[in-house]
């Protein structure tokens, strides 16, 4: 038995929303163990979205923001091997554990390059865009599977 088996972490739901979900996401959210402040920046970023969707639709900014993750779940990711001098790109099925993981750090991550004053505006106006299937945090994804598609015939060299 080479690989022993990660034990998998137990989140405890948020106060807000009671969801796990969301707990998730304020811990990849959070910096230098500051959780409180992670929570409001995460908050603010709903309430934006229900002042900002109160125009639109009629749809929670909880369900924006699951239907924004699920818009950003990619279903591969690219690994690099060493064979032959070379390094080719391996594109690997992801879990779905990992396919939440890729799309909270995709939509984390565009959220900080974006011009917004405060980090709760970006975080909120990125959840928009991913919520219409445009923004930053879409062209990442795509781009991880162009480069999946392009890279399709080393797929039989898997981990």
């Amino acid at each position: 038995m080479r690989k022993i088996k990660r034990k998998k972490k137990i989140y405890y739901p948020d106060p807000k929303y009671q969801d796990i979900l969301v707990s998730r996401f304020i811990n990849h959210l959070m910096k230098n163990g500051k959780k409180n402040l992670a929570y409001k920046i995460f908050y603010k970023a709903m309430d934006k979205i229900d002042d900002l969707n109160n125009k639109k639709e009629k749809k929670s900014s909880l369900e924006i923001w699951k239907k924004s993750l699920k818009n950003l779940m990619p279903n591969v990711e690219i690994r690099s091997r060493r064979m032959g001098g070379s390094n080719i790109q391996i594109p690997v099925p992801l879990s779905y554990e990992n396919q939440i993981t890729k799309a909270i750090k995709l939509l984390i991550n565009s959220a900080t390059l974006r011009k917004e004053k405060t980090m709760s505006y970006k975080l909120a106006y990125e959840i928009l865009d991913a919520f219409q299937e445009q923004g930053e945090a879409i062209k990442r994804k795509e781009n991880i599977h162009k480069m999946a598609e392009a890279n399709k015939a080393f797929s039989h060299f898997r981990f």
